[in-house]
């Protein structure tokens, strides 16, 4: 059985990332969505909404895909974590060149710690290059619309968290 790990904080979860889930769904046998705590970024879902819109966003595609997709938290090294969940397989989404240069080093040093894990990156859908969690929060938080960006139920999560 091929598993695949895609890692990151998904703050929140965007169209994006759900392209980014539904191509790596078609190239192994069970996807976890590794969900990191990183206590550094301050993300403004916690670690239960962000699995919990996860879980949401997905639920569909493993229907459409007949794959299994799981959302797993991690706070360990992503080698590590790749370990805990059996995976075979690293999935990086890339927006842009500069996602590029960060992601080589990271693949560097993962190879380092077990050459037996590959990592495949996968290139954001044209419509999605621009689309970071970042920004999506910085549009909502200004009253922009995030429609676009975002699933409507995401949305509606990030418009009641910032009107709090």
């Amino acid at each position: 059985m091929r598993v695949g790990l895609y890692p990151g904080t998904f703050d929140p979860i965007t169209l994006g990332h759900r392209d980014i889930i539904k191509r790596a769904a078609g190239l192994v046998d069970r996807l976890v969505i590794g969900v990191a705590i990183n206590r550094d970024k301050g993300p403004l879902f916690s670690l239960e909404e962000r699995v919990s819109m996860i879980e949401a966003e997905t639920k569909d595609l493993m229907t459409e895909t007949g794959i299994e997709i799981v959302a797993h938290p991690f706070e360990n090294l992503l080698i590590d974590c790749a370990h805990d969940v059996g995976a075979q397989i690293i999935v990086r989404g890339l927006r842009a060149v500069a996602d590029f240069e960060y992601e080589y080093q990271m693949v560097g040093m993962n190879r380092a710690m077990d050459p037996s894990i590959e990592t495949v990156f996968l290139m954001a859908d044209a419509q999605y290059q621009a689309v970071a969690s970042k920004l999506v929060k910085e549009i909502a938080r200004l009253g922009g619309d995030v429609s676009k960006f975002v699933a409507p139920d995401v949305e509606k999560a990030l418009k009641a968290k910032l009107s709090n």
